[in-house]
């Protein structure tokens, strides 16, 4: 049996895009976790820090012992600098598309391409009833509109980027990368993979940032080929 799966969403207001590969995730037996992360998927008024992120982590950790964590974009992020704070808390980490490290122009582009990205996860999911409001409200957000709250967020973990380094992560990290991932670029996979001494990278061609929603087949057996790999 294998450990428990924790999900770490990214920056994004729906949980919807992921119903496809945690189904099959389910089906396949693993005990899925999906987290909602405050000021995206889970209502809050306030602004974030990294560390208020990886306390709101703690806590939600709590009930469920030595999980496999998987955090997606910002979720890897937060899952990367909690390991920093606590290590050894996790069993394995997963990684899929993440940020939490700075290159070269990335960071501005990062803000610039976040809502883009998140329209283009969504706009499918518009004709789903029940969905077509959370759809429309994202789809008519860009960067300027959002939250002031959550404007604040987004810069503080760019910020968190410039000077983190996971070099002092022991986890066992697997990471699972989109050769178009044109948001959190391979660049970014590589530069981790390289800092990181128990990480090992894997990357797919045709998957761009949201592969849960365009490939949830192959992104449900690459998760959990990840969770059975050793690292």
């Amino acid at each position: 049996m294998t450990a428990p799966l924790v999900i770490i969403h990214g920056w994004t207001y729906t949980i919807k895009p992921w119903d496809k590969t945690v189904a099959i995730l389910k089906e396949m037996g693993v005990e899925v976790h999906q987290l909602r992360v405050p000021g995206l998927t889970q209502p809050s008024d306030a602004v974030w820090t990294i560390d208020a992120y990886v306390a709101w982590l703690d806590q939600e950790l709590r009930a469920i012992p030595n999980p496999i964590v998987l955090g997606h974009s910002n979720g890897g992020r937060i899952a990367m600098h909690y390991l920093a704070q606590h290590p050894n808390r996790f069993k394995k980490l997963i990684l899929l598309n993440s940020a939490g490290v700075a290159i070269s122009s990335t960071s501005q582009s990062l803000k610039k391409t976040a809502v883009k990205a998140s329209a283009k996860i969504l706009k499918p999911l518009k004709y789903i009833p029940g969905v077509r409001r959370v759809v429309y409200r994202a789809l008519g957000s860009d960067y300027g509109r959002a939250p002031k709250n959550m404007q604040a967020t987004l810069n503080n973990m760019l910020a968190a980027d410039k000077d983190f380094s996971p070099r002092m992560i022991a986890t066992p990290t697997i990471m699972l990368w989109g050769e178009s991932d044109n948001v959190t670029s391979l660049a970014i996979g590589k530069k981790i993979a390289d800092e990181l001494p128990t990480a090992t990278l894997h990357t797919f061609p045709g998957w761009g940032h949201a592969p849960y929603l365009t490939h949830p087949e192959q992104v449900a057996d690459a998760i959990m080929a990840a969770m059975q790999e050793s690292a």
